[in-house]
Protein backbone atom coordinates (compact mmCIF):
# COMPACT_ATOMS: atom_id res chain seq x y z
CA UNK A 1 0.00 0.00 0.00
CA UNK A 2 1.51 3.22 -1.20
CA UNK A 3 0.48 6.16 1.24
CA UNK A 4 -1.85 8.71 -0.48
CA UNK A 5 -2.79 12.23 0.21
CA UNK A 6 -4.88 12.17 2.90
CA UNK A 7 -4.61 13.50 7.00
CA UNK A 8 -4.66 11.07 9.88
CA UNK A 9 -8.35 11.07 10.48
CA UNK A 10 -9.12 10.27 6.92
CA UNK A 11 -6.84 7.26 7.47
CA UNK A 12 -8.48 6.36 11.06
CA UNK A 13 -12.10 6.98 9.42
CA UNK A 14 -11.33 4.40 6.67
CA UNK A 15 -10.55 1.54 9.32
CA UNK A 16 -13.19 2.89 11.25
CA UNK A 17 -15.55 1.95 8.93
CA UNK A 18 -14.38 -1.40 7.94
CA UNK A 19 -14.29 -2.50 11.52
CA UNK A 20 -17.98 -1.02 12.05
CA UNK A 21 -18.73 -3.10 9.03
CA UNK A 22 -17.46 -6.24 10.10
CA UNK A 23 -18.70 -6.02 13.63
CA UNK A 24 -22.27 -5.18 12.19
CA UNK A 25 -22.14 -8.53 10.30
CA UNK A 26 -20.80 -10.35 13.15
CA UNK A 27 -23.43 -9.46 15.18
CA UNK A 28 -26.34 -9.92 12.44
CA UNK A 29 -25.23 -13.42 11.87
CA UNK A 30 -25.31 -14.19 15.53
CA UNK A 31 -29.25 -12.89 15.76
CA UNK A 32 -29.78 -14.81 12.43
CA UNK A 33 -27.87 -18.26 14.17
CA UNK A 34 -29.93 -17.65 17.73
CA UNK A 35 -33.34 -16.96 15.46
CA UNK A 36 -33.73 -13.52 16.78
CA UNK A 37 -34.18 -12.11 12.98
CA UNK A 38 -36.64 -12.76 10.44
CA UNK A 39 -35.54 -14.38 7.27
CA UNK A 40 -32.60 -14.72 5.21
CA UNK A 41 -29.42 -12.44 5.24
CA UNK A 42 -26.36 -11.83 2.89
CA UNK A 43 -23.00 -11.52 4.63
CA UNK A 44 -20.34 -8.84 2.97
CA UNK A 45 -17.75 -9.67 5.39
CA UNK A 46 -14.51 -9.78 3.82
CA UNK A 47 -15.57 -7.00 0.99
CA UNK A 48 -15.17 -4.00 3.27
CA UNK A 49 -12.58 -2.06 1.55
CA UNK A 50 -14.69 -1.91 -1.55
CA UNK A 51 -17.79 -0.26 0.26
CA UNK A 52 -15.50 2.11 2.69
CA UNK A 53 -12.99 3.02 -0.78
CA UNK A 54 -16.26 4.11 -2.59
CA UNK A 55 -17.83 5.73 -0.37
CA UNK A 56 -15.29 8.06 1.71
CA UNK A 57 -14.70 9.46 -1.69
CA UNK A 58 -18.57 10.73 -1.77
CA UNK A 59 -20.08 14.06 -0.44
CA UNK A 60 -23.23 13.30 1.62
CA UNK A 61 -25.63 13.89 -1.26
CA UNK A 62 -24.08 12.18 -3.43
CA UNK A 63 -25.66 8.80 -3.83
CA UNK A 64 -25.28 5.22 -3.85
CA UNK A 65 -27.76 2.16 -4.90
CA UNK A 66 -26.82 -1.11 -3.18
CA UNK A 67 -27.41 -5.35 -3.35
CA UNK A 68 -29.11 -7.87 -1.61
CA UNK A 69 -25.46 -8.21 0.27
CA UNK A 70 -25.42 -4.69 1.54
CA UNK A 71 -25.54 -3.94 5.08
CA UNK A 72 -21.69 -2.79 4.14
CA UNK A 73 -22.62 0.01 1.71
CA UNK A 74 -25.40 0.80 3.96
CA UNK A 75 -22.52 1.38 6.86
CA UNK A 76 -20.06 3.07 4.87
CA UNK A 77 -22.64 5.83 3.52
CA UNK A 78 -23.26 6.85 6.55
CA UNK A 79 -25.63 4.77 8.64
CA UNK A 80 -25.98 4.04 12.46
CA UNK A 81 -26.01 0.90 14.12
CA UNK A 82 -29.22 1.24 16.38
CA UNK A 83 -31.50 2.08 13.10
CA UNK A 84 -29.64 -0.70 10.64
CA UNK A 85 -30.73 -3.32 13.86
CA UNK A 86 -33.92 -2.18 14.17
CA UNK A 87 -34.72 -2.44 10.52
CA UNK A 88 -33.19 -6.04 10.58
CA UNK A 89 -35.42 -6.80 13.54
CA UNK A 90 -38.78 -5.19 12.25
CA UNK A 91 -39.32 -2.43 14.59
CA UNK A 92 -40.29 0.45 14.04
CA UNK A 93 -37.08 2.91 14.94
CA UNK A 94 -35.52 0.97 11.82
CA UNK A 95 -34.58 2.98 8.76
CA UNK A 96 -37.66 2.02 6.67
CA UNK A 97 -39.96 1.23 9.60
CA UNK A 98 -38.78 -2.18 9.88
CA UNK A 99 -40.66 -3.09 6.46
CA UNK A 100 -37.28 -2.98 4.40
CA UNK A 101 -35.42 -5.38 5.79
CA UNK A 102 -31.88 -6.81 4.94
CA UNK A 103 -32.31 -6.68 1.61
CA UNK A 104 -34.79 -3.55 1.10
CA UNK A 105 -32.65 -1.23 3.69
CA UNK A 106 -32.39 2.02 2.53
CA UNK A 107 -31.04 5.27 4.29
CA UNK A 108 -31.87 8.32 1.89
CA UNK A 109 -30.77 10.93 4.53
CA UNK A 110 -27.10 9.72 3.77
CA UNK A 111 -27.62 9.28 -0.14
CA UNK A 112 -28.53 5.38 0.03
CA UNK A 113 -31.41 5.08 -2.23
CA UNK A 114 -31.61 1.50 -0.98
CA UNK A 115 -30.85 -2.65 -1.68
CA UNK A 116 -32.60 -4.39 -3.57
CA UNK A 117 -33.40 -7.77 -3.80
CA UNK A 118 -33.31 -8.13 -7.49
CA UNK A 119 -29.80 -8.96 -8.81
CA UNK A 120 -29.29 -5.80 -10.69
CA UNK A 121 -32.49 -4.08 -9.89
CA UNK A 122 -30.89 -1.32 -8.73
CA UNK A 123 -28.97 -0.53 -12.30
CA UNK A 124 -32.35 1.38 -13.29
CA UNK A 125 -32.26 3.36 -10.60
CA UNK A 126 -28.76 4.43 -10.42
CA UNK A 127 -28.53 5.80 -13.48
CA UNK A 128 -32.22 7.70 -13.03
CA UNK A 129 -30.76 9.14 -10.40
CA UNK A 130 -27.67 10.20 -12.15
CA UNK A 131 -29.62 11.49 -14.94
CA UNK A 132 -31.64 13.38 -12.49
CA UNK A 133 -28.28 15.09 -10.98
CA UNK A 134 -27.41 16.00 -15.01
CA UNK A 135 -30.96 17.91 -15.80
CA UNK A 136 -31.14 19.24 -12.12
CA UNK A 137 -27.31 20.29 -12.27
CA UNK A 138 -26.88 19.27 -9.01
CA UNK A 139 -23.34 17.86 -9.43
CA UNK A 140 -23.71 14.82 -7.71
CA UNK A 141 -22.64 11.51 -8.56
CA UNK A 142 -24.16 7.84 -8.34
CA UNK A 143 -22.28 4.97 -7.47
CA UNK A 144 -24.26 1.49 -8.39
CA UNK A 145 -23.55 -1.15 -6.84
CA UNK A 146 -23.75 -4.62 -8.09
CA UNK A 147 -22.20 -8.07 -8.23
CA UNK A 148 -20.45 -10.05 -11.06
CA UNK A 149 -23.55 -12.56 -11.21
CA UNK A 150 -25.19 -9.26 -12.28
CA UNK A 151 -23.75 -8.63 -15.17
CA UNK A 152 -25.37 -11.22 -16.77
CA UNK A 153 -28.89 -8.84 -16.48
CA UNK A 154 -30.05 -7.37 -19.78
CA UNK A 155 -31.18 -4.13 -17.74
CA UNK A 156 -27.29 -3.24 -17.36
CA UNK A 157 -26.80 -3.24 -21.12
CA UNK A 158 -30.00 -0.85 -21.52
CA UNK A 159 -29.20 1.52 -18.63
CA UNK A 160 -25.09 1.83 -19.95
CA UNK A 161 -26.04 2.27 -23.71
CA UNK A 162 -27.77 5.59 -22.62
CA UNK A 163 -25.40 6.76 -19.48
CA UNK A 164 -22.39 7.03 -22.41
CA UNK A 165 -25.12 8.31 -24.95
CA UNK A 166 -25.51 11.07 -22.62
CA UNK A 167 -22.48 11.49 -20.01
CA UNK A 168 -24.13 10.91 -17.44
CA UNK A 169 -22.58 11.05 -13.72
CA UNK A 170 -22.72 7.43 -12.55
CA UNK A 171 -19.89 4.46 -11.97
CA UNK A 172 -20.77 1.14 -11.87
CA UNK A 173 -18.96 -0.34 -9.33
CA UNK A 174 -18.91 -4.75 -10.05
CA UNK A 175 -17.82 -6.41 -6.64
CA UNK A 176 -16.22 -9.23 -8.42
CA UNK A 177 -16.38 -11.64 -5.39
CA UNK A 178 -15.31 -14.86 -7.11
CA UNK A 179 -19.04 -16.13 -7.40
CA UNK A 180 -21.88 -16.16 -8.23
CA UNK A 181 -23.91 -17.59 -5.44
CA UNK A 182 -22.88 -20.91 -5.88
CA UNK A 183 -20.45 -21.17 -9.22
CA UNK A 184 -17.54 -19.93 -10.20
CA UNK A 185 -17.68 -16.54 -11.97
CA UNK A 186 -15.33 -17.70 -15.13
CA UNK A 187 -18.14 -20.66 -15.52
CA UNK A 188 -21.27 -17.93 -16.28
CA UNK A 189 -19.37 -14.81 -17.83
CA UNK A 190 -17.29 -15.53 -20.85
CA UNK A 191 -14.46 -13.00 -21.51
CA UNK A 192 -13.80 -9.46 -19.91
CA UNK A 193 -16.04 -7.68 -17.31
CA UNK A 194 -14.93 -4.96 -18.38
CA UNK A 195 -14.48 -5.34 -22.07
CA UNK A 196 -18.08 -5.47 -21.44
CA UNK A 197 -18.43 -2.00 -20.66
CA UNK A 198 -15.65 -0.56 -22.56
CA UNK A 199 -17.88 -1.87 -26.10
CA UNK A 200 -20.54 1.23 -25.14
CA UNK A 201 -17.22 3.45 -24.97
CA UNK A 202 -17.41 3.52 -21.05
CA UNK A 203 -13.63 3.88 -19.47
CA UNK A 204 -13.23 0.80 -17.49
CA UNK A 205 -11.06 0.00 -14.64
CA UNK A 206 -9.89 -3.32 -12.56
CA UNK A 207 -8.76 -2.80 -9.15
CA UNK A 208 -7.50 -4.86 -5.76
CA UNK A 209 -10.87 -4.26 -3.95
CA UNK A 210 -8.92 -5.71 -0.97
CA UNK A 211 -6.45 -2.39 -0.60
CA UNK A 212 -9.05 0.41 0.47
CA UNK A 213 -6.47 3.03 -0.52
CA UNK A 214 -6.17 1.72 -4.27
CA UNK A 215 -9.95 1.83 -4.39
CA UNK A 216 -10.40 4.95 -2.92
CA UNK A 217 -7.64 6.76 -5.13
CA UNK A 218 -8.94 5.23 -7.80
CA UNK A 219 -12.84 6.41 -7.18
CA UNK A 220 -11.62 9.87 -5.51
CA UNK A 221 -10.21 10.51 -9.52
CA UNK A 222 -13.42 9.27 -11.00
CA UNK A 223 -15.90 11.21 -9.06
CA UNK A 224 -14.02 14.17 -9.79
CA UNK A 225 -14.06 13.55 -13.27
CA UNK A 226 -17.53 12.53 -13.16
CA UNK A 227 -19.09 15.76 -11.55
CA UNK A 228 -17.10 17.88 -14.77
CA UNK A 229 -19.22 15.85 -17.21
CA UNK A 230 -16.86 13.13 -17.86
CA UNK A 231 -19.17 10.25 -16.88
CA UNK A 232 -19.80 6.97 -16.75
CA UNK A 233 -17.15 4.97 -15.52
CA UNK A 234 -17.21 1.36 -14.65
CA UNK A 235 -14.71 -0.24 -11.90
CA UNK A 236 -14.32 -4.13 -11.46
CA UNK A 237 -13.15 -4.62 -7.80
CA UNK A 238 -11.46 -8.33 -7.35
CA UNK A 239 -12.56 -9.18 -3.42
CA UNK A 240 -13.66 -12.21 -1.64
CA UNK A 241 -17.17 -12.79 0.55
CA UNK A 242 -15.70 -14.77 3.81
CA UNK A 243 -19.48 -16.15 4.25
CA UNK A 244 -21.58 -18.07 2.08
CA UNK A 245 -24.04 -16.74 -0.52
CA UNK A 246 -26.56 -16.36 2.28
CA UNK A 247 -26.29 -17.21 6.23
CA UNK A 248 -27.70 -20.55 5.58
CA UNK A 249 -24.87 -21.64 2.84
CA UNK A 250 -22.40 -23.34 5.71
CA UNK A 251 -21.34 -26.19 4.34
CA UNK A 252 -19.29 -25.02 1.22
CA UNK A 253 -17.50 -27.30 0.54
CA UNK A 254 -19.25 -28.53 -2.75
CA UNK A 255 -18.59 -25.26 -4.95
CA UNK A 256 -15.33 -23.83 -2.88
CA UNK A 257 -12.56 -25.15 -0.41
CA UNK A 258 -12.07 -24.05 2.89
CA UNK A 259 -8.18 -24.12 1.72
CA UNK A 260 -9.23 -21.15 -0.59
CA UNK A 261 -11.37 -19.25 1.57
CA UNK A 262 -8.31 -19.35 4.41
CA UNK A 263 -5.77 -18.00 2.09
CA UNK A 264 -8.51 -14.61 1.28
CA UNK A 265 -8.64 -14.66 5.46
CA UNK A 266 -5.20 -14.99 6.40
CA UNK A 267 -3.30 -13.37 3.57
CA UNK A 268 -5.36 -10.93 1.88
CA UNK A 269 -7.81 -9.68 4.54
CA UNK A 270 -8.54 -6.15 3.40
CA UNK A 271 -8.57 -4.64 7.74
CA UNK A 272 -5.55 -6.78 8.31
CA UNK A 273 -3.25 -5.56 5.82
CA UNK A 274 -4.94 -1.90 6.65
CA UNK A 275 -4.32 -2.14 10.20
CA UNK A 276 -0.68 -3.24 9.48
CA UNK A 277 -0.12 -0.68 7.50
CA UNK A 278 -1.38 2.04 9.46
CA UNK A 279 0.90 0.92 12.20
CA UNK A 280 3.95 0.23 9.77
CA UNK A 281 3.39 4.26 8.85
CA UNK A 282 3.31 5.74 12.61
CA UNK A 283 -0.19 6.36 12.15
CA UNK A 284 -1.91 4.59 14.82
CA UNK A 285 -0.32 1.97 17.82
CA UNK A 286 -1.61 -1.41 17.65
CA UNK A 287 -2.79 -0.36 21.70
CA UNK A 288 -4.93 2.56 19.85
CA UNK A 289 -6.17 0.61 17.07
CA UNK A 290 -7.21 -2.12 20.03
CA UNK A 291 -9.11 0.87 21.18
CA UNK A 292 -11.17 1.36 18.45
CA UNK A 293 -11.99 -1.67 17.63
CA UNK A 294 -13.55 -2.43 21.52
CA UNK A 295 -15.33 0.95 21.39
CA UNK A 296 -16.94 -0.51 18.38
CA UNK A 297 -17.69 -3.82 19.69
CA UNK A 298 -19.13 -1.94 22.46
CA UNK A 299 -21.67 0.32 20.27
CA UNK A 300 -22.67 -2.58 18.84
CA UNK A 301 -23.28 -4.54 21.76
CA UNK A 302 -25.28 -1.81 22.85
CA UNK A 303 -27.04 -1.42 19.40
CA UNK A 304 -28.51 -4.72 19.45
CA UNK A 305 -30.04 -4.65 23.26
CA UNK A 306 -31.43 -1.63 22.20
CA UNK A 307 -33.13 -3.10 18.98
CA UNK A 308 -33.84 -6.48 20.49
CA UNK A 309 -36.29 -4.01 22.79
CA UNK A 310 -38.05 -1.58 20.75
CA UNK A 311 -41.30 -1.53 19.45
CA UNK A 312 -42.60 -3.33 16.15
CA UNK A 313 -44.30 -0.63 13.78
CA UNK A 314 -48.33 -0.72 14.87
CA UNK A 315 -50.75 -2.87 13.06
CA UNK A 316 -52.36 0.11 11.62
CA UNK A 317 -49.13 1.00 9.74
CA UNK A 318 -49.17 -1.94 7.09
CA UNK A 319 -49.88 0.56 4.24
CA UNK A 320 -47.82 3.39 5.39
CA UNK A 321 -45.26 4.04 2.69
CA UNK A 322 -47.22 1.57 0.31
CA UNK A 323 -49.55 3.37 -1.90
CA UNK A 324 -49.36 6.79 -2.95
CA UNK A 325 -52.11 8.92 -1.88
CA UNK A 326 -54.69 10.22 -4.82
CA UNK A 327 -53.26 14.05 -4.35
CA UNK A 328 -49.66 13.14 -5.11
CA UNK A 329 -50.47 11.16 -7.99
CA UNK A 330 -52.79 13.56 -9.93
CA UNK A 331 -50.42 16.66 -8.39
Amino acid sequence: MAKSKHNTEDYLQMYRQMVRIRTFEDNANQLYLSAKMPGLTHMYSGEEAVAVGICEALEITDKITSTHRGHGHCVAKGAEFKEMFCELLGKEEGYCRGKGGSMHIADQSNGNLGANAIVGGSMGIATGSAFTSKMLGTGDVTVCFFGDGATAQGLWYEVMNMAALWNLPVIYACENNGYSEYTKTEEIAAGSITARAEAFGIEAHQVDGQDVLAVNELTQKLVARARKGEGPFFMELMTYRYHGHHVGDINREYYRSKDEEKDWKDNRDPIIRFRGWMVEQGIATEEEIEAMNAEIKADAKAAVEYALEAKYPDVSEVDMHVYVGVEHALA
